[in-house]
């Protein structure tokens, strides 16, 4: 699984991944992050989760990131707003007030072009990733964060009786990528 498949996936708009609201469990669960307004969240692999409309109205400030340009510019139109887009080192960043969001390979994205966050909302990085590529996501993350805490949602399900994407992240894989970088 390359980027090619996900820029297909926006291309044809075979999103079917994306939901037309918050996601229910950021709503019950986000809570337990205990961030104060104004601290700053980080959604990987954001797409144009109506989450971040969400996140933004409960008075939090929002960074992304995202492969697809066409899935930002829908965000951006959705949430009516006029980015200012910008080169960031090896991505782009379009950004409004409260928002940032870097267009490209999230592997490109540094600590330093991120900026501080204080927490992270995993709702679909990943468990979108092939295993082979899990640890390295993992990794990047955490230490492009500096090991923030972390809302992860993951899905398990018997993977052959569908091949992912979504990929089943069972507890026990979710332990080996984070145990040594956050408390489970």
């Amino acid at each position: 699984m390359d980027s090619e498949f996900w820029h297909q996936r926006w291309q044809n708009n075979q999103i079917g991944f994306h939901n037309a609201e918050a996601n229910p469990l950021l709503l019950t669960y986000f809570h337990e992050l205990a961030m104060a307004r104004d601290s700053r969240v980080f959604v990987p692999l954001c797409g144009k989760t109506r989450d971040i409309g969400w996140l933004l109205s409960q008075g939090y400030r929002v960074a992304g990131a995202e492969l697809s340009e066409l899935a930002i510019e829908q965000l951006f139109a959705e949430l009516v707003v006029q980015p200012e887009i910008t080169d960031a080192g090896e991505v782009k960043r379009y950004s409004a007030p409260d928002l940032d969001v870097y267009v490209g390979d999230i592997f490109k994205l540094t600590a330093n072009t991120l900026g501080t966050v204080d927490a992270v909302f995993d709702r679909a990085a990943l468990v979108a990733l092939p295993e082979d590529m899990r640890d390295r996501y993992a990794r990047h993350l955490t230490e492009i964060t500096s090991n923030v805490p972390q809302l992860l949602l993951t899905f398990e399900y018997d993977q052959t009786q569908m091949p992912g994407p979504p990929f089943s992240v069972c507890d026990q894989e979710v332990r080996r990528h984070y145990e040594e970088f956050i408390p489970l």
